[in-house]
């Protein structure tokens, strides 16, 4: 299974790398983004208050991620699947898609990130919880997301489907992001946020186990 995984992740990359204007588009549309908040919200004045600029950080990576998830299983025809059916395990495609988006997310992070104190400046006084909240939010996004991008593409209706079901889940995720990179911002103690890590610590190994169990099953209807 391990290479299994090894090859369909390497087979993402180079699909990514000869399709680059999936990727740039989503890359342009963070830094946008990021460049149409900075003239919008009074940025320019320097007088963006910093709950503000944690939420409009926080929304902007979740809709850079599901644009980048949401083509996980969309953009694959069935004759593609079906050959996917025949050389490799189910459990093998859904670990390999949700660790490839998790580090597609984790880069669009980083890169909203940089933006961001460039262009808004940086309020972060913890930059290590503040990482580390990243990493977990981005690999939250991504279990989510793939596993719905899944479901999602069994029906004819996929973008609407893929927002109905992802909303109960993303939310808990961002909610308990947000206030994790609040207390890093802050500079608070790290036993201050030890729960809430730990609550996105737990969603994500439930998601990617719920992933694991449920995704042979809808892949082969």
């Amino acid at each position: 299974m391990l290479r299994q995984i090894h090859t369909l992740i390497i087979k993402e990359l180079t699909l990514e790398w000869r399709q680059k204007y999936a990727l740039n588009g989503i890359l342009l549309y963070v830094v946008s983004a990021v460049f149409i908040t900075y003239l919008s919200v009074g940025a320019k004045q320097g007088n963006i208050a910093v709950p503000t600029w944690n939420a409009l950080y926080w929304i902007i990576i979740l809709f850079s991620a599901v644009n980048a998830v949401a083509k996980s299983f969309v953009q694959e025809h069935q004759g593609r699947q079906l050959y996917y059916y025949m050389i490799a395990s189910p459990e093998a495609i859904i670990i390999s898609k949700i660790i490839y988006n998790a580090l597609l997310t984790l880069i669009l992070a980083l890169l909203g990130y940089l933006v961001f104190s460039i262009i808004l400046g940086n309020p972060v006084a913890d930059q290590g919880m503040f990482l580390l909240n990243l990493i977990l939010g981005a690999i939250g996004f991504s279990a989510c997301l793939t596993m719905v991008s899944g479901i999602a593409s069994k029906a004819s209706n996929n973008a609407t489907l893929m927002a109905i079901l992802s909303f109960p889940v993303i939310i808990p995720i961002l909610l308990m992001a947000i206030r994790v990179s609040k207390n890093a911002i802050d500079g608070l103690d790290w036993s201050v946020s030890a729960d809430k890590l730990l609550t996105l610590v737990a969603i994500n190994a439930i998601l990617a186990v719920t992933a694991y169990i449920l995704f042979p099953y809808l892949w082969r209807s």
